[in-house]
Parts: C-alpha cells; structure tokens; sequence
C-alpha cells in the first residue's frame, strides 16, 4: 500500500500527494450527493423537499460520527509520527467501538422517533411528510456504514493513505450512479420507488464503499493488523478520542440543529424554499467539500509534524495551504455569482422555484473565499490538537445567523435575508479563524524555538 511520508522530503509534494486524493474524494462525495438531488429532482421538487428535510439528519449523525473519526485520526497520527504503531493501533480500535456505540445510539433514535423528527420541519403538502418520513427510515438502516465509512476514512488518511479512500469513494459513486435511476424510476419487474428508492441506493452505495475498505484494511501491513477490537481499551485513548473530537463534533451537530432551525424558518416561505436550501447546498459544496477534504491532508501533515516535532514544516505547510484554497474560494465564489442560473438548472427546472435557487447561489457566492480559509485554518488548528478555538468562534457566529436570519428577512429582503445571514456570518468566521491561527502558530513556534 502507497504511502505519502508527511515527515521528510519536499512539503509541497508531500501535502499535495496526500490532499490531491482527498480533495478527489470529497469531488466525488459531491458528485454523489449531486447524482442524488439530479435524480430526485426529476422527480418533483417536493421530493427534493423530502429528501432535504430529512437529509438534515444525516447531517446530525455524521457531526456525531466525527468523535470517533476525528479523535481516531489525530492521536492515531500524533502516535505515528512519534513512532508508535502500537499506541496508534490502541487510538484506532478506541474509535471503532466508540463508532459502533455511537451509530447504534443514532439509529435507534431516528427509528424511534422518526416521526416528531420529520414533523419539525413544519412541511406543507402530506405526500411530503411522509416521502420525508420514509427517507430517514431507510437511510437510518445504514448509519453504521457511514460512521466506520469515516472512521477508515481518518485512519487512511492519518497513515498518508489517502488513495485507499479515493478508489473506495469512487466505487461508491460508482454504484449510486447505476442504482439510484434503478431504484428510484423502476426497471422491469423492480418497481419504482421514488424517495425511497433514493434512499435504498444510498445505503447500498455506502455498503459498498465499507466492503472495499474492508479488503484495504486487509491488505495494509502496519497499522490494521495490529487492532485488537476485542480487547478492552484503557479509558485514557477513549479520553484523548473525545479530547480531540468532541469539541468539533459538538460544533458539527450544533451547525447542523441551527440549519434544521433555519430549514424551519424557510419553510415558512413554502416547499420550493426548501428544495431551493437542498439544491443549493448541493452546488455550493463543490466549494466547502473540497476545503474541508484538503483540510483534512493538512490536519493529518500537521499533527504528524507536531508528534515529530518541526514547527518549521507545520509552518511551511499551513502557509501553502492557506494559499492554495483562497485561490480556490475565489475561483468557486465566481462561478456561483456568475453563472447561477446555469448551474441550478441542471437540478431543477421549475420556473417558479428557478429565480429563489438564482438568489441564494450569488449571494452565498460572496463567501466562498472565506469558508475556505475557515475550514483549512480549522484543520490545522486540529492537528495541533487545538480544536476548541475554531469551536468556540463557529458556535458563536453560527448562532448568530438565527437573529440576523429573523431581522433581514422582515425587510423588503424576505427569503433573501436568510441567504444574507448566513454569508455575512461566513464572511466573519473566514476573517477570525485564520486571524486566530496566525497568533497562536506564531506562539508555537517561539516556544519551540526557545525550547530548542
């Protein structure tokens, strides 16, 4: 298995070998997710509605799923870089039975009360409330495939093995391409399902993608074949996992209950509003996905230089980073300001829907720039094993978006004022993280130097 050495040789290879595959991946994530909205808007946009409200819960369960994906690949990578496999192996089991308890918990909530869920979103037409209801029903049956499909995904990526998830992802992609039209329109004596075909091809394609990194895990030679998930794990690598990956769980799913919350507000302004946030969301992540995927190369380059110790590379590495994705916030804050009713087009055509969808694209255009210097400084700030400052400024400007949503959208903005607060909450987010990191890196590095 092909490894990227994050610890010598030239960084800007090093971080690019490892990023390029993840940001791939996250392409490829998108481009599922995209295949999804393209499918099931043929449909209807009322299926898109469905489909986006009890989407949200998904969202909730992988910001839950990022505990044992996040803490596992930080203290496994800490472990690495200092050389010690045995201990990395100890952080990695530590995160799949945390992830086995947790899915368990999740599902069993969603399965329980997936009714009242779905019955938050306050939506119109009952054909949409129960399209909604069988959705996170089915999709609630596969939420084990999605934690350990993240939890591989860190450790992969911790090793600098970050092809493996490529080929997997891909695969995924692969598999929904051909089963979501199968499941969703019918083919011969299948018939069709609509939402809930949707939601059976999902589960599928991440059943899939788990399969295939079964066989990797298998096959990799030094860290895999050292876990020992049977044996009790001391409390301690269960503490460091939830150090580590607690705080940005809990920003994770507090985003995501403050977008449930705005979803709320929004279907105040009817179903189509709905399906506008859904699809919208979908294209803008062409731009987020990719962030948070290079983000990711940079959280595991800089934990493994800081068990290492060489605050010269974590420092090299963050500034080429910092500077490679503002280049790409600029080019797809363009694109979305540009050319949006192109691209919104490609998911729905509905006259009525299409102008909403034209708003919400170039106004959230104007803050890619800043999203992704959130989300790279995030990384690394996580790969210092400091991930409660990034925590603390999301959850506050986060919470902020539901006032500021309330007021601008009671003047002549209406439904656009919605749009407005969650880039003006964006915008400074992307200003005060890199601030932020730029102080405490400086920080780092005069203590290591005086230490030197």
């Amino acid at each position: 298995m092909q490894k990227v050495d994050l610890l010598e040789g030239s960084i800007v290879r090093s971080l690019t070998s490892l990023a390029l595959p993840i940001m791939a991946t996250s392409l490829i994530q998108m481009a599922y997710n995209m295949t999804d909205m393209i499918w099931i808007g043929r449909v209807s946009a009322d299926a898109v509605a469905a489909v986006g409200a009890a989407g949200m819960y998904l969202w909730l369960a992988n910001g839950l799923a990022t505990i044992p994906r996040l803490g596992g690949q930080v203290k496994a990578a800490h472990a690495l870089g200092s050389g010690d496999t045995e201990k990395a192996a100890a952080y990695a089991a530590a995160a799949f039975r945390l992830g086995a308890v947790l899915a368990g918990a999740c599902t069993a909530v969603y399965l329980i009360f997936y009714k009242p869920l779905t019955a938050f979103f306050r939506l119109n037409d009952p054909s949409v409330v129960r399209d909604a209801e069988c959705y996170l029903l089915v999709v609630a049956l596969g939420l084990f495939f999605s934690f350990f499909n993240q939890i591989f995904t860190g450790l992969f990526t911790c090793m600098g093995a970050s092809a493996v998830t490529f080929r997997s992802t891909a695969a995924g992609l692969a598999a929904n391409i051909v089963l979501d039209p199968l499941f969703i329109f019918g083919l011969g004596p299948l018939p069709a399902l609509g939402v809930a075909g949707a939601a059976i091809a999902t589960v599928l394609a991440q059943g899939v993608v788990f399969f295939l990194f079964l066989l990797a895990a298998r096959r990799e030679g030094a860290l895999f074949p050292r876990l020992q998930l049977r044996r009790r794990r001391s409390r301690a690598d269960y503490a460091d996992i939830l150090r580590i990956g607690l705080p940005v769980s809990v920003q994770s799913i507090f985003f995501s209950s403050l977008s449930m919350i705005i979803a709320r507000l929004i279907a105040g302004w009817g179903d189509a509003a709905v399906a506008v946030q859904k699809v919208g969301s979908q294209i803008e992540s062409i731009s987020w996905m990719t962030a948070d995927g290079f983000a990711s190369a940079v959280n595991a380059f800089v934990a493994q230089n800081y068990g290492a110790k060489q605050p010269a590379r974590i420092r090299r590495g963050t500034a080429g980073a910092a500077a490679l994705m503002a280049g790409w916030g600029l080019l797809t804050g363009a694109l979305l300001v540009i050319f949006p009713q192109a691209l919104f087009r490609v998911f729905i055509q509905e006259e009525a829907v299409l102008p909403m969808g034209v708003d919400y694209l170039r106004i959230l255009g104007y803050s890619q720039l800043f999203m992704c210097m959130e989300i790279t400084c995030t990384g690394a700030f996580q790969g210092l094993g400091r991930p409660m400052v990034p925590t603390v400024v999301s959850v506050i400007f986060n919470t902020a978006r539901i006032p500021m949503a309330l007021i601008l959208s009671a003047t002549a903005l209406s439904l656009n004022g919605v749009w407005w607060a969650i880039t003006l909450s964006s915008i400074l987010k992307g200003l005060i993280i890199p601030a932020w990191f730029v102080a405490v890196l400086r920080q780092y590095l005069r203590r290591e130097h005086t230490e030197a």
